[in-house]
């Protein structure tokens, strides 16, 4: 009798199945809330810290020295974080995330921020492997539309992890160089390290 394998469990990852891959460890999310688990995806946090990225001329991308540069952005006296018109803001999420390789998510802004002219992620991928050691911060790339600031609140949910099984990855995230997969905190690019000079 041939030997009958079981089919290959592939896809987006449902609430139910987002729990159990935390159970069992494929997934991990400190710290994790049961209530933030959507139908189909996760929502994370604001973390508590905010970078503006703040340019003084050209920017070459081979040339980390025409970088901006981060500059620590402070809470008002009621906590809050203040992006203005056009700004670039880099936060890291509150949740720092590890997948398993037989996982992979895109990270999304909400409709509710969205609505408000506020775009969260600029980059949304998130590879298998990302954080597998000891979980990383997913860093939010936050620019206001508006012609005005925008107040936010740190600890409130600003984004989704939608999760995808797949069958495994043979080289995961965090071998590769140049990677963000044990970020605590937002880092600058590392473009330059794949095509710079410096």
């Amino acid at each position: 009798m041939p030997l009958i394998r079981p089919a290959l469990r592939r896809g987006i990852l449902t609430d139910r199945a987002i729990r159990r891959a935390h159970r069992n460890g494929e997934l991990s999310i400190t710290p994790f809330e049961p209530g933030l688990v959507r139908p189909a995806a996760i929502s994370l946090r604001l973390g508590h810290e905010a970078f503006a990225l703040e340019s003084t001329g050209t920017v070459d991308i081979a040339d980390r020295t025409t970088y901006p540069e981060l500059r620590p952005k402070e809470l008002d006296a009621e906590g809050r974080i203040s992006v203005e018109p056009g700004e670039v803001v880099l936060a890291p999420t509150l949740e720092k995330i590890g997948l398993s390789e037989k996982l992979a998510g895109l990270v999304d802004g909400t409709s509710d921020y969205a609505r408000l002219g506020i775009s969260v992620v600029l980059c949304g991928q998130v590879s298998p492997g990302f954080g597998s050691e000891k979980g990383a911060v997913l860093t939010l790339e936050i620019v206001n539309h508006l012609r005005h600031p925008v107040l936010l609140h740190p600890g409130t949910r600003i984004c989704n992890l939608m999760l995808f099984a797949s069958t495994g990855s043979d080289q995961p995230y965090g071998t590769m160089p140049g990677n963000y997969s044990s970020d605590h905190t937002v880092a600058p690019s590392r473009l330059a390290d794949h095509v710079g000079r410096n």
